[in-house]
């Protein structure tokens, strides 16, 4: 059944909630955006829902909610909805009165599955970037792109051998014995009056397991925490963890993230997800564009695919068997994208230090996917305030 998302409450309590926000709180601006974005969402909400049921809670109010814990580094929903018990900042911003009933945690985890997906965190992404007073800031020609490692919620001593692939040093089982073989030449059994008890061995919870010497890999072993998790390093000189790919494409002029994805983890995930995000931001587009990228990306395939894609490749030249010639490099514009690309860096710092997203606490490439997208829509919100006012 559809929730309702009456954001006056009870009308003495809300005004009352907002006369006691400063007029140049930075929430202010974000939550203005924030409503605005989502009413433009009102159709995709009303198609969740059915017309039986209990009242669900207004998907309005479930995404301010998940974009305060993000922005404020709430680490789980049990403390968001502590927090919202009292303080009336939060109420305010999701459209709570003073003596609305705050949300059971395990309902709003719930519902917050439910609700929000990938393609709806992308559409809030969308909608946030639509509104009226920050599409201008956008760049519709440069743009950079990158990716980081966002840890996965499953520990190294949960990678473990997969079930249909016995070990390289297993002989399998002994054969039978042979009919010829006669009574003789079996071990003679020693018959005990009594036998042992046997003594229960104890398994402890966090047992000591010793990996050295042992070969690990993701064609033989796989996460039983979260089998979606691969083991990957992105640098030589580090060790490889059990981890995702985020990817990010960030516009040139104000260094905003325009579309986001998270990925399992692999050596060609990188310029993959580009190219995805690539076309799902400009479909078909026959205006020339520009993509700045490290060097990770200098590799023929993906050079010629967005040469293809009508898209000027930006790329850092590997310093052997580049596939940046001159043609791009001889041009003012190659050096400014590779100086700007760099901003892509912030939006990672911020996601990871504020946003959460060190190591993610959900399991599942869907689950993560959708939560790094809207990790990637709160940086946006954290930067408009001082955007707006510049």
């Amino acid at each position: 059944m559809r929730g309702t998302d009456d954001t006056s409450g009870s009308l003495f309590s809300y005004v009352d909630l907002d006369a006691r926000i400063p007029a140049r709180h930075p929430l202010r601006k974000i939550r203005q955006v924030v409503n605005e974005a989502l009413a433009s969402l009102d159709a995709e909400f009303a198609a969740l829902y059915t017309d039986f049921g209990r009242p669900s809670i207004a998907p309005e109010r479930l995404i301010r909610a998940c974009l305060l814990q993000i922005l404020f580094s709430v680490r789980s929903e049990r403390q968001l909805m502590e927090q919202m018990q009292y303080n009336l900042l939060f109420r305010w911003f999701v459209g709570l009165g003073i003596d609305d009933q705050i949300w059971v945690p395990t309902v709003f985890t719930k519902n917050r599955d439910r609700l929000l997906t990938t393609e709806m965190s992308r559409k809030v992404m969308a909608a946030i970037l639509a509104h009226r007073e920050v599409a201008p800031l956008l760049s519709d020609e440069h743009f950079s792109v990158d990716g980081t490692l966002v840890k996965a919620w499953a520990s190294m001593k949960s990678f473990q051998l997969k079930p249909d692939i016995s070990r390289p040093d297993d002989e399998g089982p002994s054969d039978p014995p042979s009919p010829a073989t006669t009574a003789a030449d079996q071990p003679e059994q020693v018959q005990t009056g009594t036998d042992a008890m046997p003594r229960p061995t104890r398994q402890h919870r966090n047992a000591e397991i010793n990996f050295r010497g042992e070969k690990r890999s993701n064609a033989t072993h796989a996460s039983t925490t979260d089998p979606d998790a691969r083991l990957y390093k992105k640098s030589p000189g580090t060790g490889a963890i059990l981890c995702f790919i985020g990817h990010a494409l960030m516009e040139n002029r104000s260094g905003l993230i325009v579309q986001g994805d998270l990925t399992e983890a692999d050596g060609r995930a990188e310029r993959r997800a580009a190219l995805d995000m690539v076309h799902r931001h400009s479909p078909g587009s026959t205006r020339r564009l520009t993509l700045g990228a490290d060097k990770g990306y200098d590799a023929a395939t993906f050079v010629a695919d967005l040469r293809q894609a009508c898209v000027t490749p930006h790329v850092a030249q590997k310093s052997r068997c580049s596939a940046i010639d001159r043609r791009t490099t001889r041009h003012k514009g190659y050096a400014l994208s590779l100086k700007h690309r760099k901003r892509i860096e912030e939006a990672f710092g911020w996601a990871k230090t504020v946003g959460g997203m060190a190591q993610t606490v959900y399991r599942g490439v869907e689950r993560v996917r959708s939560r790094f997208v809207l990790t990637m829509a709160a940086n946006n919100l954290a930067r408009l305030p001082r955007l707006l006012t510049a």
